[in-house]
């Protein structure tokens, strides 16, 4: 029989802290997420497998607190569903790595190829670098450069040093980061850890006026160069984005791996809501053409309302960028 601990847990779901309840089972963590629906899911999900879900199912139906659903699902490159439970499947975006070469030759699209090229000959730097003070604050700029950000407020805007240093610093002995430079100034960076399947992103951003050079296709190729050298088979994306996100994902050689994810009732409720499809929230019955209004309309909104707060660039700049919209379970 599995000890079930009730614990508190701190996450960052908008760059801000937030602590939530958890549940410890089999020495891992489970954050609890919903009011009415409460709803059980590994904290480390991309990190870490429910090895044994029926014996995780019968800790939570003796949890002291409520809970209502577990969701769980598989991990790339095991994209055969190996339960009975409901599921639905998750596009995960993936770039399968075996040489830098076959990634180069027969993965990536044309266009893709050149702008990478044509970083070069502008002068960009791709590197792998150490992680430092001169690279933070070079981060900083980026963060700073505007409180909006694909349609919506940016989250690591106005963030002082010593805070994006410290959320930098997680993950640190298991993170590696590639950054890009233009006449040595930072223009670009990409986190991301080594799990025990893949590397996997965990930020990736750069300087809006220095688009034109295209610097985040030059650091996928370095990401992927890397990986190739370790041996490490994917390099993912989190899920699979739609729009123009989606477009350059493609263009640079990922793909989709569909992966079963679990939704198991625990109580009466977890059956009902299941039954009723609100398992995923109200976000997931919304139609793509729907949240596509809806997020134009959301974007058009904080345009007017940095125009009335005096910021008439910054809205002018927010106005064009383009609308994100992620798949259903996308973070």
């Amino acid at each position: 029989m599995s000890e079930t601990t009730i614990i508190k847990e701190t996450i960052y779901p908008k760059g801000l802290p937030v602590s939530v309840e958890a549940v410890r089972i089999h020495d891992k963590t489970y954050l609890i997420s919903g009011k009415l629906l409460r709803t059980a899911s590994l904290k480390d999900e991309w990190q870490e497998d429910v090895e044994n879900p029926a014996d995780v199912l019968a800790a939570l139906k003796r949890c002291p607190i409520r809970i209502d659903l577990l969701k769980f699902w598989q991990r790339i490159p095991e994209t055969d569903a190996k339960y009975s439970y409901y599921k639905e499947w998750q596009p995960v975006a993936a770039i399968p790595i075996t040489t830098y070469k076959h990634w180069w030759d027969k993965q990536i699209r044309f266009r893709a190829r050149n702008k990478m090229r044509k970083a070069q000959k502008l002068g960009v730097v791709i590197e792998q670098i150490e992680f430092n003070d001169e690279f933070v604050r070079g981060v900083v700029e980026i963060y700073n450069q505007s409180p909006v950000r694909r349609g919506k407020p940016f989250r690591h805007y106005g963030k002082d040093f010593e805070t994006v240093k410290a959320e930098l610093s997680v993950d640190l002995d298991e993170a590696i980061f590639v950054a890009a430079y233009h006449s040595k100034e930072l223009i670009g960076f990409i986190k991301f850890v080594v799990a025990d399947r893949y590397a996997m992103v965990t930020l990736i951003l750069d300087k809006t006026v220095h688009r034109d050079k295209s610097p985040t296709n030059g650091m996928i190729a370095k990401v992927v160069e890397i990986c190739a050298e370790r041996n490490i088979p994917f390099f993912t994306y989190t899920l699979w984005r739609r729009g123009d996100h989606g477009k350059f994902q493609e263009s640079v050689g990922f793909e989709k791996f569909p992966v079963p994810q679990y939704f198991v009732p625990v109580t009466l409720l977890g059956k009902l809501a299941l039954a009723l499809g609100l398992h995923n929230g109200s976000k997931a019955v919304i139609p793509e053409q729907v949240m596509v209004w809806l997020l134009t309309l959301r974007t058009k909104w904080y345009v007017r309302k940095l125009a009335r707060r005096g910021s008439a660039h910054l809205a002018a700049s927010f106005e064009k960028q383009p609308v994100s919209l992620s798949h259903p379970g996308a973070s």
